[in-house]
């Protein structure tokens, strides 16, 4: 007789198991339709611009975004930012998810790594609870509010009567009073302001855009502070202040109300509150002229009054702590034992954790925000979800191991696997060999880039992958060979005493004329090491990885500066002028505005962009487009990508020898797939940083600094950079790069390791010498891994 039951039918419940897309048409996806296990580790690979963003980031993850956001009342919808559905026809079993992208954190003057994470707040309420002597609540620690007193009479209704009481109240806040919280000072050259030996009417003024013909002009004649036709040399002491310094005041102008302010505190306003990154090129170059920032004499840079600083817990103040390196912070605060606030120093001694296991122990909680990397950036959003208790969550990962040495990887790849163990779905865009090999399953998009790209060509194990023959496939276990010989340095650029950040007086000769790799562990003291001490030298030409600054009108032609000769070629083959071939001038379309598409706000609601009846998204005007160049109209050239645009302008009528050098530059970068016209915001990191190098290269500096230009490429594109840079240097050029891909490494001329390890424990140079020396003596860190990848 048999007891044992049959296994029942699956609980309804449970067959939910997977992400199903189907139909996902988003940028270049071409109707994907995939399905994705829940609870596991997958990676998404594919060469860059094969659409992976399009089918993480801009379809998973935007469409649980959006349907989160729905289930808030309208009135907190207001609040958010509006999301459009994403192209897709269905998409199935969402779970909540949580983007961990490589977005730089913002560069707001008062953001740092602890405002950024909520350390600062935890250690604020920690010394107004133990901190001697006791000063104020929290606030009074906290470099963003001021200290405020006030009295005066409020009138009170009590028993249907009106009564005045005099009333008084203070704020007590921690900012520094002399910089407003922000640790440095402004100084103004004021002769780099006004030629003093003009008066103001001979255009004694040299600030941008204060000309006298506008409305400034009628300002400073008409105010009557001053003579605009005296040399401001002659003017008295109060005339001077007025030009300078005055506040605010209404005054009338040819029978118009107008305010007139000093010029000072009117640059502080409309220049010196904006984020120097986002300034037009010639307004920065005027501030980084007329204005010197340096460190605080009241607060030395803390940002914190006197009263802030006093207190003290152990011996430690706020700023103290602020200022010593995490690693080191963790280790005091788990030295204080208070039973009173045991919860607080519970969660801040695991965030301060959380910072160490990330790798990330070796930072500061003063260092500003806006000076991470993109990978650090990352990394920092990341600790707030490491000792999470949600599961069932599906966490975005955009390329994790960006800014990583091999060594870090390791640790990375550990942590992508806990929250995968913990019950979430974890989806990684990667390109590293060393992730993909983790991955429970993996999907592989291409066949190439663009319009060539958007399919899914693999979809399963990574074994599975390697026997593909896909692009991915084939490429998987590459592994660069170190050269046979190396090339003989023309030069010596002499760096001695460097000591910005955590460098401890570095005296190091980088040889020019050949490819020089500056690597080392992530916080080893690599940028500050480039950045601080060779970048600003004449002749040194810098591609970083800050952001592209450009609108949804700006796209690669614009950049590059590729649209200048097209136009001119387009005008002169049809004697008309330039501007009509531009869509941001007079030949737009009318209706659209040369947008190619119409806007619609409909409020806490995703707007509607609908593609302009008119113009029917071609962005000019009809006239326009029946001027052709080589058969040809204006709107078929941009729609073109760069390769067919190379080959359009490289020969025949169309036959355009400054548009096609351009052409070939971003060929060169590996951007052959992208359309002259496609809108930069709609670029990957990567991309983006490939185009500001070949927008660079045109440049006429000898030295090129380039800061890991691998982030973002695939396998196989690795090879094409290397053979550009090899170019670079053949042609004349000396090349530094600061790399983590060991093939990159491996191809250097000459190396320059830091170390030992981060923070207080790197900066120091550990390894100078060619890859083979390196491999041979395998006594750092990037030593065993190079030799290791090479198979020595």
């Amino acid at each position: 007789m048999r007891t044992d039951t049959p296994s029942p039918a699956p609980h309804a419940a449970d067959t939910h198991d997977m992400i199903r897309v189907q139909g996902a048409r988003e940028n270049n996806l071409k109707d994907v339709s995939i399905e994705i296990p829940k609870r596991r580790l997958t990676v998404f690979t594919g060469v860059s611009g094969s659409g992976k963003s399009s089918l993480v980031f801009g379809t998973i993850a935007a469409e649980s975004q959006r349907l989160i956001n729905e289930t808030y009342s309208t009135f907190v919808q207001g609040f958010m930012p509006t999301l459009a559905r994403p192209e897709v026809d269905v998409l199935d079993g969402l779970t909540t998810a949580i983007i961990v992208d490589q977005e730089r954190m913002g560069g707001n003057p008062r953001s740092t790594v602890g405002t950024a994470t909520d350390a600062n707040a935890m250690l604020r309420i920690l010394f107004s609870r133990l901190g001697q002597p006791h000063i104020g609540s929290a606030q009074a620690f906290s470099f963003n509010v001021a200290s405020i007193s006030g009295a005066g009479a409020v009138t009170i209704e009590r028993g249907g009567q009106a009564v005045k009481e005099r009333r008084e109240f203070s704020i007590t806040g921690g900012m520094c009073p002399r910089c407003e919280g922000t640790g440095s000072v402004t100084d103004f050259d004021l002769t780099q302001l006004y030629d003093d030996s003009k008066s103001l009417n001979e255009g004694a003024l040299t600030i941008p855009g204060y000309s006298m013909d506008g409305w400034y002009g009628r300002i400073f004649s008409g105010c009557g502070f001053f003579d605009p036709d005296k040399p401001i040399r002659k003017f008295t002491k109060k005339e001077l202040h007025d030009l300078l310094y005055k506040e605010p005041v209404k005054i009338k102008v040819e029978g118009i109300n107008l305010t007139y302010e000093g010029l000072i505190p009117k640059i502080q306003k409309s220049m010196l509150a904006k984020d120097v990154d986002s300034m037009q090129p010639h307004i920065r170059a005027f501030v980084e002229r007329v204005v010197t920032f340096t460190t605080c004499p009241d607060c030395d840079g803390t940002r914190l009054n006197e009263a802030a600083r006093s207190s003290k817990i152990a011996g430690i103040s706020i700023a103290d702590a602020c200022a010593m390196q995490i690693s080191d912070l963790a280790a005091w605060v788990r030295g204080l034992d208070e039973p009173s606030v045991a919860p607080l120093l519970a969660k801040l001694q695991h965030t301060l954790d959380s910072f160490v296991k990330i790798g990330l122990g070796y930072l500061s909680l003063n260092r500003p925000s806006g000076t991470l990397s993109g990978g650090e950036a990352q990394r920092t959003k990341m600790i707030r979800h490491l000792g999470s208790s949600l599961t069932d969550v599906t966490y975005v990962f955009d390329e994790p191991t960006i800014g990583l040495h091999p060594h870090d990887i390791q640790r990375m790849n550990e942590l992508l696997l806990q929250l995968r163990n913990k019950g979430n779905t974890v989806l990684v865009v990667e390109h590293k060999p060393e992730t993909i090999a983790i991955a429970d399953h993996v999907v592989d998009l291409g066949p190439g880039a663009g319009t060539a790209g958007g399919e899914v060509v693999f979809e399963g194990t990574v074994e599975g992958l390697r026997a593909s023959g896909t692009r991915t496939g084939r490429h998987l276990d590459d592994r660069a060979r170190l050269k046979p010989s190396v090339r003989t340095p023309s030069g010596r650029l002499e760096v001695r005493g460097a000591d910005t950040h955590n460098l401890q007086n570095v005296d190091v000769d980088i040889p020019l004329g050949v490819l020089t790799v500056v690597t080392g562990v992530a916080g080893s003291g690599k940028s500050s090491l480039i950045h601080g001490s060779v970048s600003g030298r004449d002749g040194v030409v810098t591609v970083d990885q800050a952001a592209i600054r450009g609108s949804r009108r700006s796209n690669p032609a614009t950049y590059t500066g590729l649209l200048d000769p097209i136009r001119k070629a387009f005008a002169k083959a049809n004697g008309v002028k330039p501007a009509l071939f531009s869509a941001n001038s007079e030949g737009a379309c009318p209706a659209c505005n040369g947008a190619g598409v119409i806007y619609t706000d409909l409020a806490m609601m995703a707007g509607v962009a609908t593609t302009c009846e008119e113009c029917e998204g071609k962005r000019f005007q009809a006239s326009v487009l029946e001027y052709h160049l080589g058969g040809r109209d204006i709107s078929e050239v941009l729609a073109m990508s760069v390769n067919e645009a190379e080959e359009f302008f490289g020969a025949g009528e169309a036959r355009t020898p400054a548009a096609h050098k351009i052409l070939d530059r971003l060929a060169d970068v590996g951007l052959g797939y992208l359309t002259l016209g496609q809108p930069l915001t709609t670029l990957s990191g990567g991309e983006r940083q490939r185009l500001k190098l070949a927008t660079q290269m045109a440049t006429s500096g000898g030295v090129y600094v380039l800061d890991e230009p691998t982030t973002g490429l695939h396998l196989a594109d690795v090879e094409h950079l290397l053979a550009l840079l090899d170019r670079l240097v053949d042609s004349g050029k000396s090349v530094i790069v600061i790399e983590h891909h060991q093939a990159v490494m491996a191809h250097a001329d000459w190396i320059i390791d830091l170390g030992p390890g981060a923070g207080h424990d790197g900066g120091r140079i550990v390894f100078e010498g060619t890859p083979a020396d390196l491999v041979a003596a395998r006594s750092t860190l990037t030593g065993e891994h190079l030799a290791a990848y090479v198979g020595a």
